[in-house]
């Protein structure tokens, strides 16, 4: 925290209400530092250096100080080189080469580092606070600025905590949420508290805050052949994963037995002299299970493999998600993959995961069903679409499987029927112009602005991209990945104090993958082309045949079964739902949903989930200390 008034002093007492929210971060250690106009304090979950590694750490006469969470993969690299420039080191641990690394290189210090990271220095010498973010937003960092006070933290909670930040409700993000079902950045639900983006510095400095763009990732092909391509994703990515096996506590992988997960098991037996512990996890329902490929590849690699199995989830676990995400966020992986790092955090206490390989290596239907548009559907006469094809299509039933040819079929006709400045995140858009307005409340819609793709815009435009698949990789890297799948992993791990390590999203192989022309990456409707090129000899081969799966809850059959009467009494008793939505036009979707005359689980869950946040966090008001 820092307050810029002259004179001022921030008490540690707000600290230490801020970090006792957030003990699940780092149960093993706590530290404050006061240091007149700035306080910061971090929880500490021992990976590295486990008995030197007490934080805040400072430079050698105390004048700088830093808190840290996240990996340095090579920080020993710049340790030597700061060495050999007359720094002097009192611990092993990769936090301190922070400090050091502000001393000689100021703002500039983050190209050196690879690694995910959310600091916070203070430099007493200049008076200056500086945040960073890792470059693809792998951990969080929200902060509050009333032009003289500034609050930050790594959950928004911790926020909420300090006594400073009242928790009040965005409109203008809650619009979006209904239809993202995340709220894009830098707003989140709470009005007034910011995300900084990725790859982004925040300054305060002589009571000024700026925000510091230090990198992004361009998409400039660079021509070269094919085995070149191969070459180095199978280079690059062995390399991220080494790195990442940095650890002196125990380690795991996360295996859900498809392309991306498999090949970090490869990539970390080869690295490994010892069997490699394996976590998964499936349903009963095998159409959202991927039991099979899992196990298969536990033995080819001959893993320690454990199996989870997920029953029905509860309310009060629903509620646990919704607590630790901070604001409502429906990625419908979220729950399993916080059960997920439940289960494993009792046999290790970092694990990897393949998060990101879809967004890099193009493996999404969204990509395909923007390909399929743009070559085939868009050419259909818009009359014969909107008069025929969409209400034919509109009117057949939706089926209990997670895909299957009519499901596919309705979701892409839905999607398709979306403006086309949403570009290929139509098919990843759950509302519509006709859905707002029957939906929110009058008085709601007016005090927002009624533009739901200006985030898309927004992004789209900063992109350096040459095509549309690289702008749409872009949209994926910049906006979606950050705020849903990235958030979903470091709030349900470090819930259940697990680290999680995504080597697809090491910036090294980001930046490469962005150099591979989109013909290689994508040509006609297979995706990740060039990467399952990559894997061939490294994965086998029921690995690489199978198709896109993903693991999510059937949540569209639960909430016509187990979980019915607690959405149905969540929705009727909330004051969100009351105040902002058409409580008419509510009950009207969720009597189709049980009749099955229409799939309405994303409307419904997001509706669930924001009544949930919004009785917890705006209606009970968090204690000042959690």
């Amino acid at each position: 925290m820092l307050d810029t008034r002259p004179g001022a002093r921030v008490s540690g007492e707000s600290i230490t209400a801020m970090l006792n929210t957030i003990v699940h971060r780092g149960p093993d250690d706590a530290g404050v530092h006061e240091g007149g106009q700035a306080a910061i304090g971090v929880r500490r979950l021992k990976i590295i250096d486990l008995e030197g590694g007490h934080q805040p750490i400072s430079n050698e006469d105390g004048t700088v100080w830093v808190v840290y969470n996240g990996e340095i993969y090579n920080h020993a690299a710049i340790r030597r080189e700061l060495e050999a420039r007359g720094h002097r080191f009192a611990t092993v641990c990769d936090t301190e080469v922070i400090v050091h690394a502000w001393e000689e290189y100021g703002e500039r210090l983050v190209d050196r580092f690879h690694g995910m990271f959310g600091f916070a220095i203070w430099d007493s010498r200049s008076s200056t606070l500086c945040i960073g973010r890792d470059r693809l937003g792998i951990k969080p960092i929200y902060y509050s600025w009333d032009g003289v006070r500034l609050v930050f933290g790594s959950e928004i909670k911790a926020l909420l905590a300090s006594g400073h930040v009242a928790p009040e409700l965005d409109y203008q993000s809650l619009y979006h949420y209904i239809g993202y079902e995340f709220v894009p950045a830098p707003a989140t639900m709470f009005r007034g508290v910011c995300k900084l983006p990725p790859g982004n510095l925040l300054r305060v400095r002589n009571g000024s805050l700026d925000i510091l763009p230090y990198w992004d990732v361009r998409f400039e092909p660079v021509e070269q052949s094919e085995e070149e391509y191969i070459a180095g994703i199978r280079r690059l990515l062995g390399e991220a994963v080494e790195k990442r096996l940095m650890s002196d506590v125990p380690l795991g992988v996360f295996l859900s037995g498809g392309l991306d997960s498999t090949a970090v098991v490869a990539y970390a037996r080869q690295a490994s002299t010892q069997p490699i512990p394996t976590f998964t996890i499936g349903f009963a329902d095998p159409t959202f299970s991927e039991w099979d490929y899992a196990r298969r590849a536990a033995k080819y690699y001959g893993t320690e493999h454990h199996e989870i199995v997920i029953d029905p989830i509860t309310p009060e676990l629903i509620e646990t998600a919704v607590w630790h995400l901070d604001e409502p966020m429906t990625d419908l992986s979220a729950i399993p993959f916080y059960i997920l790092c439940k289960r494993a955090r009792e046999h290790v206490t970092v694990c990897l995961s393949g998060e990101g390989g879809d967004e890099v290596f193009v493996g999404y239907d969204r990509f395909i069903a923007s390909k399929l548009h743009h070559g085939v559907y868009s050419r259909i006469p818009g009359a014969v679409r909107r008069g025929m094809l969409e209400p034919l299509v509109g009117r057949l039933s939706d089926q209990d499987q997670k895909k299957g040819a009519v499901n596919v079929l309705k979701r892409f006709v839905e999607g398709a029927a979306l403006p086309a400045e949403a570009g290929h995140m139509r098919w990843q858009y759950f509302s519509s112009s006709e859905q707002d307005r029957r939906l929110f409340a009058p008085q709601f819609l007016a005090r927002v602005r009624q533009d739901p793709f200006e985030p898309i815009r927004r992004c789209r435009a900063k992109a350096h991209a040459t095509d549309r698949l690289s702008e749409e990789c872009y949209v994926d890297l910049r906006l979606t990945m950050p705020d849903s799948v990235l958030m979903k992993v470091d709030k349900m791990s470090m819930a259940n104090s697990l680290e999680v390590r995504v080597p697809f999203l090491d910036h090294a192989l980001v930046e490469f993958a962005a150099r591979v022309p989109s013909h290689h990456k994508f040509p006609g409707v297979k995706t990740k082309a060039i990467y399952r090129k990559a894997m061939q000899g490294v994965l086998p081969d029921f690995i690489l045949q199978r198709g896109k799966q993903g693991y999510s809850l059937p949540i569209k059959n639960w909430l016509r079964t187990d979980l019915r009467d607690f959405m149905i009494s969540t929705l009727d008793g909330s004051s969100l739902v009351r105040e902002h939505f058409n409580v008419g036009f509510v009950n009207q979707l969720i009597d189709q949903h049980q009749r099955r005359t229409h799939n309405h689980n994303h409307v419904l869950w997001a509706l669930l989930n924001a009544a949930l946040w919004h009785r917890r966090f705006i209606e009970q008001r968090p204690a000042r200390a959690a």
